[in-house]
């Protein structure tokens, strides 16, 4: 099943509203960058177990770990939670970035140090969100 496939199953198994949601995002995200990488990650590890809720992830970055390891990854993950939406933007050096630039007028969301969390799409000033998206892209070009 391609990555294409993937998304699209894992998007409509949702909920309506959440669905709904996702499916804005995830177009809205391939309309600012057509050309990214897509990921599907499942969630589960090398035991088929289940580790983390499934990511679609946009972009490309190279992640170097503390022992000199590296790994290809995403720069912005998607992913359905127990109560809304998580949208990650990862790669950011300044852990603080997120919540000093976004958290006071992105709306009803939490706003952690690579993470933003909010129940439906209707809470937020997308166009915040959309903001800090850019910005997670830009980091890592």
């Amino acid at each position: 099943m391609s990555i294409e496939e993937q998304i699209k199953n894992y998007i409509t198994s949702q909920p309506e509203t959440k669905r709904n949601d996702m499916q804005v995002l995830h177009q809205r995200i391939l309309q600012l960058f057509p050309k990214c990488k897509l990921w599907f990650l499942d969630g589960k590890n090398t035991e088929n177990k289940i580790v983390s809720n499934p990511n679609i992830g946009y972009g490309f970055q190279i992640i170097k770990y503390t022992d000199g390891k590296t790994r290809e990854f995403y720069q912005i993950g998607i992913s359905a939670n127990t109560t809304g939406i998580s949208v990650y933007i990862l790669g950011i050096d300044d852990k603080n970035y997120l919540v000093k630039t976004y958290g006071d007028k992105i709306g009803k969301a939490s706003v952690s140090g690579y993470c933003i969390k909010f129940k439906t799409l209707k809470n937020i000033n997308i166009e915040v969100l959309e903001a800090a998206i850019h910005y997670g892209f830009e980091q890592n070009q």
